[in-house]
């Protein structure tokens, strides 16, 4: 297992998933990096990542990264496991 040295601020984290998210394209690391107003160290952009893909809203391929979180998909897998599921 990884020791983290640093752990991502909020705001970084938010950005780095606002320039994915709004990115039609896959993205390198490299892209991602380049498109950041600040730059940060690798091994933080990798934390980000993995928890980004650790929470469904990325996918990261060999060809690159992409967003595929579909919040309206979420919302309606919501609605449907509160019919199925009886409240306590």
């Amino acid at each position: 297992m990884q020791q983290i040295l640093h752990y991502p601020r909020l705001d970084t984290i938010l950005k780095v998933e606002s320039i994915i998210k709004n990115t039609k394209e896959l993205l390198s690391k490299n892209e991602i990096d380049r498109r950041l107003s600040k730059q940060i160290m690798r091994p933080t952009l990798n934390v980000i990542l993995k928890y980004l893909e650790d929470s469904g809203k990325i996918a990261v391929l060999k060809e690159g990264i992409v967003w595929i979180y579909e919040k309206d998909i979420t919302n309606k897998l919501r609605e449907k496991l509160s019919k199925s599921v009886k409240v306590m």
